[in-house]
């Protein structure tokens, strides 16, 4: 078959998929199926070999990303429950003072973004903003948004959220190097998101008189101290968040200074594995903050066991881009859609930013945004011959062009302005401006790291 043909196939199945996703309104992981094996059938793969390549792209992501992402779930899960969530924040606040508190909360959302889902943050953080608000009489907006925007960046660039990690595994990206490039980076365009809502923040938008009412009318309820019964300490949650990072990032220094076959080699290859850093992980969340706090045994197996549902059809959304990455490799769609975009003249980190931004923009979902770009570009990656550094900056230029664009197609973005109680027009002009030019400003910083990798 041509490559004018197969292009025409590949743009008929992305716009298809657009189609069911926004306008059927079909689950998308049924979409993506659908699609990859109707891109399949029209671009020639027999039919006797179709049920086998799509178990092969299902199985060969899910092998990778379903075990982190799960127990990514668990350990936030478990800061979720214990207490050790609104621990946090509160600790931040009276260590920054009350001058400083938009930017504690803002630091809270970095921390916590990394081991829980953006939706959940949001869900648990806001009560505490609500609080702060109300103490000072301030606009809810100054504590909210950057506080959202640092957990929606997190979201978009670090493993263990889906999205990176399936980008990570479709491109062949060591998830240590991802972290070590991505959390200063990460901190950088946070940083810089909360100095730009700062000053967005100096005028007053219009809130809904629901949410108005919730947070300074005289049935709103008084900050507490968001503390249960023997809450974990500060230093215990920064502790467990950090744990499962320090040793990916160990494992992936072990691989690149130590000699190969050593015996410190081969611990830090194990102990530095996503999967098994986040197991270990798992393990000392469990104890401290269950067990030695009082939870039986079978409550901290229903904790870990209620963070799976949360995360199932997510994994299964990441599992079925790999089953659509698959097709376009085997009918050689990728190879055709390489020559083209290899043919624009863009640099690969450019066209990594801006065919996920786009994606996003259309069909509202980072994680799908982030699956649909890696199976387009793998053949592309892998003709460019990059050094591991490289690679893990092209998943991070990804990761900018998922955070930026958040509008009304958006789950995250409706839930945002209903908590908040922003109408629509407000809320594109605070979190939609704000969030893409902190996924423009995390691209430009990509640029430059290209530079000196």
């Amino acid at each position: 078959m041509s490559d004018s043909s197969l292009l025409l196939i590949a743009a008929g199945g992305v716009a298809l998929l657009l189609l069911l996703i926004l306008k059927a309104k079909v689950q998308p992981f049924v979409a993506l199926v659908v699609v990859s094996i109707g891109v399949a059938l029209a671009a020639g793969v027999p039919a006797g070999e179709l049920v086998a390549t799509i178990e092969e792209g299902m199985g060969s992501t899910l092998g990778h990303i379903a075990t982190i992402i799960a127990l990514g779930a668990m350990v936030g899960r478990i800061i979720e429950l214990s207490g050790g969530a609104a621990s946090l924040a509160y600790s931040l606040i009276e260590r920054f003072g009350d001058k400083r508190t938009p930017l504690a909360l803002t630091a809270a959302g970095f921390l916590l973004g990394i081991p829980v889902f953006f939706e959940v943050g949001l869900i648990i953080l806001m009560p505490i903003a609500y609080g702060v608000a109300r103490a000072s009489r301030k606009p809810l907006l100054v504590y909210a948004l950057p506080m959202g925007a640092a957990m929606l960046t997190v979201h978009a660039f670090l493993p263990p959220h889906p999205g990176a990690v399936a980008a990570a595994v479709a491109l062949g990206a060591d998830q240590g190097w991802i972290l070590l490039f991505g959390i200063p980076l990460t901190a950088v365009v946070i940083l810089l998101g909360y100095l730009i809502a700062r000053r967005m923040t100096r005028r007053e938008y219009p809130m809904t008189p629901e949410v108005k009412e919730l947070v300074y009318g005289e049935q709103a309820e008084a900050p507490s101290d968001g503390s249960v019964e023997n809450p974990p300490s500060f230093g215990m949650v920064v502790a467990l968040i950090v744990t499962p990072i320090l040793l990916i990032l160990l494992g992936t220094i072990g691989n690149n200074t130590l000699a190969e076959g050593s015996y410190p080699r081969a611990v830090l290859t194990v102990l530095g594995a996503p999967m098994v850093a986040l197991l270990v992980a798992v393990a000392l969340a469990a104890y401290f903050l269950g067990h030695r706090r009082g939870w039986s045994r079978g409550h901290i197996g229903e904790v870990m066991g209620s963070a799976i549902p949360g995360v199932a059809m997510v994994i299964l959304i990441a599992g079925a881009g790999g089953v659509f990455g698959k097709v376009l490799v085997k009918t050689g769609i990728g190879d055709a859609v390489a020559d083209i975009l290899d043919k624009t003249g863009l640099p690969l980190l450019a066209l990594a930013f801006a065919m996920t931004m786009l994606l996003r923009a259309v069909q509202g979902s980072t994680t799908v945004a982030l699956v649909t770009t890696a199976g387009v570009i793998t053949p592309l990656v892998a003709r460019a011959d990059l050094s591991p550094q490289q690679l893990a900056l092209v998943c991070l230029a990804m990761g900018a062009g998922g955070l930026s664009l958040s509008h009304i197609n958006d789950a995250g973005y409706w839930m945002f302005s209903k908590l908040v109680g922003l109408e629509v027009g407000a809320a594109l002009r605070t979190w939609t401006v704000l969030v893409t030019m902190m996924g423009v400003a995390g691209f430009l910083l990509t640029g430059l790291l290209w530079q000196v990798v």
